[in-house]
């Protein structure tokens, strides 16, 4: 900490050689604030503790998704938003160290629900019940509860309905990414069958 400059405001100053930096020698920096956070970070967020254009920010962290990819950790990015968090394979090491209580698992319905909303996000209530054929009110709060989706705008038709989509906490169970990374849908499969396995963890 002793090379570390500070102004008169009581802020780090942005060393010299970081303002010009490349996405590769931004990286590591990148890597370290949200290490040091420990939770979501807006590209917004992180461009104005880094000094740097959120496009840089984006192509830092393209730069270190990619060097982490033989690591224990990801970086998971998702609707402007990027975290570092633990990779699916090792996560039994980490469970077996913090011990955690375990949550209650998700329904049968509750899965069919995120599944149709993960694969056709963004999607409203309408569409979804349309799909499943019954009321999905209760089944789309308890998820919201769950912070597994979030409602991500309104449809620009009569009544402004909601329009959901999956959030970073679903792409921490399912151990992936970004939603760019689910698998691809077999013709004829049920979209629950693709989530339910990775949702176990949960």
């Amino acid at each position: 900490m002793d090379d570390v400059v500070i102004d008169i405001f009581g802020r780090a100053v942005v060393p010299t050689a970081s303002v010009d930096a490349e996405a590769e020698d931004l990286a590591p920096a990148l890597e370290a604030v949200c290490f040091a956070l420990s939770r979501a970070v807006s590209v917004a967020e992180a461009a104005e503790i880094l000094g740097r254009s959120p496009r840089a920010v984006e192509a830092a962290a393209e730069v270190l998704a990619s060097q982490l990819r033989e690591r224990g950790v990801m970086l998971q990015r998702h609707a402007g938003a990027i975290q570092l968090v633990t990779r699916a394979e090792v996560a039994w090491a980490v469970h077996r160290a913090l011990n955690p209580e375990r949550p209650a698992r998700l329904s049968r319905a509750a899965m069919e629900t995120l599944a149709i909303i993960a694969y056709r996000q963004p999607v409203t209530r309408a569409i979804i019940e349309a799909i499943r054929g019954v009321n999905c009110e209760a089944v789309l709060e308890h998820l919201e509860q769950r912070a597994l989706i979030a409602e991500t705008a309104r449809q620009d038709t009569p009544g402004r309905p909601r329009l959901f989509g999956t959030t970073l906490r679903f792409l921490q169970i399912v151990g992936l990414e970004s939603i760019a990374d689910l698998p691809a849908v077999p013709e004829g499969a049920e979209l629950a069958g693709l989530v339910e396995p990775v949702l176990e963890r949960e």
